[in-house]
């Protein structure tokens, strides 16, 4: 990883910081915690925490042996020319069986009692199963955190965006009004004789033009606060919002840190190498599965062909089998199975990597945006305030015949522009602060 983003070392990083400390706004703040309590994605993610938790549980079980309760019936009829037929026949002539211990023929079978299984775990396997559970839990439990951030990134931009299109529907009336005066300065000249009827009409036009932008504004206003509104888990309704874009001032210092600092506080690198981990595990299972199997199956109850006699003390039984299995003919599948665990593994290294060279990048975009913007809106700055004097020195000139109602309406729609371009920039220098708070992997501790 490089050493640092833009040449700082600084281990600093706003990323430590909360929310509460970074945005400084009530209303925002108060959208994130409803946010974070009440979205359904994040409630969708939490349940994926649980899946993997009773994965894991369910990973545990088989360390241990299973023990199932058991109440069976059946009977057999044996051949007479069978091994059973001749034995049972053989048996019940001898003057030792009579009464109860008579064979009958057909013969039933009860059995009441527990039965087992248990693998023993000689190669790790079942151990390793675990630990690759264990970890996949882990990993939904950064997905999970991984989901905050974003969604802590995104409530902050739509409402950065409903703060500038707030500033942009304010600055939209003022023109119109400054527009309406100037539609009733030259229609007061046209009666004079000083100007045209196209001079009116122009006039006219971009008065209409700019109700038409104020339209559209508040059109994009009710979209915003609909898609807000859908983050907060709720039907639309208006968002409460504090002080313009134009009031709030970005921090005089912005600090990342260092890359390396993305592999222990970005949920999605973390997500990615418990990934790569859990992969690194199922190689190793994929190789025990070559190898012998030792499982014990005891079982105790009670057991006799005749159901009068089942639960008399002399009918328990006690039993024990161990079978050691190893794979021979189907070989090929393992091999298979092997393979694609071992593809697996690549995969999720080749994913923690692109994660992180991911995150370097976004962070080192959002710095220079922060630094860019910045420089922008001073130049932008500049502009308004020329072309606001250009605006009331043409209204001027036009009053006293100086300037034609062409350079007017110019002058105009210029600092219209001018001004709607410098909220636009605005709203990207802090759109760049809080990508930069997400990309560095802040929001969610």
């Amino acid at each position: 990883m490089p050493a640092s983003y833009t040449g700082s070392t600084d281990s600093a990083s706003i990323a430590e910081l909360s929310r509460e400390k970074l945005f400084a706004d009530p209303y925002l703040v108060a959208l994130i915690d409803t946010a974070l309590a009440r979205n359904l994605d994040l409630k969708m993610a939490v349940q994926r925490v649980e899946m993997a938790r009773a994965s894991f549980q369910a990973s545990q079980g088989a360390l241990v042996p299973t023990v199932n309760a058991v109440g069976s019936a059946g009977f057999d009829r044996y051949g007479y020319y069978t091994m059973n037929g001749v034995g049972n026949y053989d048996t019940n002539l001898s003057d030792n069986i009579k009464g109860q211990s008579l064979i009958p023929n057909p013969t039933p079978d009860f059995f009441l009692g527990l039965r087992s299984s248990w693998e023993l775990d000689i190669w790790g396997k079942l151990r390793n199963r675990r630990r690759a559970s264990y970890t996949r839990l882990l990993a939904s439990q950064e997905g999970r955190n991984l989901v905050i951030t974003a969604l802590t990134a995104e409530v902050a931009r739509l409402y950065y965006t409903l703060l500038a299109l707030d500033g942009e529907l304010s600055i939209i009336r003022e023109n119109i009004a400054l527009q309406q005066q100037a539609v009733e300065l030259v229609n007061v000249q046209k009666a004079a004789g000083r100007v045209t009827e196209l001079a009116v009409q122009q006039f006219t036009a971009q008065l209409l033009n700019t109700r038409g932008l104020e339209g559209k504004t508040r059109q994009q206003i009710v979209q915003a606060e609909n898609q807000l509104n859908a983050l907060l888990g709720r039907y639309p309704q208006p968002i409460a919002r504090g002080q313009s874009i134009e009031e709030l001032q970005l921090p005089a210092t912005v600090a990342a840190g260092i890359p390396t600092q993305l592999i222990r506080r970005r949920p999605d690198v973390r997500q990615a190498e418990r990934e790569l981990e859990a992969a690194n595990v199922d190689v190793a299972v994929a190789q025990a599965e070559f190898l012998p199997s030792l499982t014990l199956t005891p079982y105790v109850g009670l057991n006799t062909f005749r159901l009068a006699t089942l639960f008399d003390p002399v009918s328990i039984a006690v039993g024990a089998l161990g079978g050691l299995t190893v794979p021979i003919f189907n070989r090929r599948v393992l091999k298979g199975n092997y393979a694609v665990t071992v593809a697996r593994s690549r995969e999720a290294y080749y994913g923690y990597q692109k994660t992180i060279l991911t995150g370097v990048s976004e962070v080192t975009s959002s710095l220079k945006g922060l630094e860019n913007y910045r420089g922008v809106a001073d130049v932008q700055a500049q502009e308004v305030a020329m072309l606001r004097r250009a605006t009331a020195t043409s209204k001027d000139l036009f009053a006293n015949g100086y300037a034609t109602y062409l350079e007017v309406i110019t002058a105009q729609r210029n600092v219209l522009d001018a001004e709607l371009a410098q909220i636009e920039t605005k709203r990207l220098q802090f759109l760049s602060l809080v990508e930069l708070y997400r990309a560095l992997g802040g929001g969610w501790e």
